[in-house]
């Protein structure tokens, strides 16, 4: 393979693992329906915002929305676990999990305030809001990784099949 291509995603053996558990299909299943669910949230805290109307609604979703993440972030870890061999900020997924980290602490700060009433239900909506806009940054981050995991996979192949031609 060419050295001056970044290396792999996955090693072979994490591969095999990444395929193997049933951890990746929880992901696969649970992040679109967090983003779902972060849509209609946004929706409704934007529509609280600006007509005053909705706000049980918006804190609701807002519930929902956590407990998606919260979900998320211990299945992932999980699943960082049996692929990578560690529960979190393995070398592949860094900074997917150090953005992950001030997207929980958003999400978690804001609960917090709407839990103990010490914040107006407008700072809880725009502190909600600035928690969704990191949530779509690393959402962003993952599906990166994903393009670069089927891309390094073409590049896999390409460099199988070159190799088998060369040894022919």
């Amino acid at each position: 393979m060419n050295s001056t291509l970044s290396p792999l995603l996955y090693t072979p053996e994490q591969r095999k693992r990444r395929d193997a558990t049933r951890w990746t299909l929880v992901q696969g299943l649970l992040a679109p329906v967090q983003f779902l669910v972060c849509l209609v949230s946004a929706a409704l805290m934007v529509r609280w915002l600006v007509t005053g109307e909705g706000l049980w609604a918006a804190s609701a979703s807002f519930v929902a929305k956590c407990v998606l993440l919260y979900l998320i972030m211990v299945t992932g870890a999980i699943w960082e676990k049996v692929v990578f061999g560690q529960w979190l900020f393995a070398p592949a997924f860094f900074w997917e999990d150090v953005v992950s980290m001030l997207v929980i602490a958003l999400h978690t700060a804001c609960l917090v305030g709407m839990v103990t009433g010490a914040m107006s239900p407008r700072t809880q909506m725009l502190l909600a809001l600035a928690a969704y806009a990191a949530y779509i940054v690393n959402a962003i981050q993952f599906v990166w990784k994903l393009r670069r995991a089927r891309l390094d996979e073409a590049r896999r192949a390409q460099a199988n099949t070159l190799q088998g031609v060369a040894t022919a």
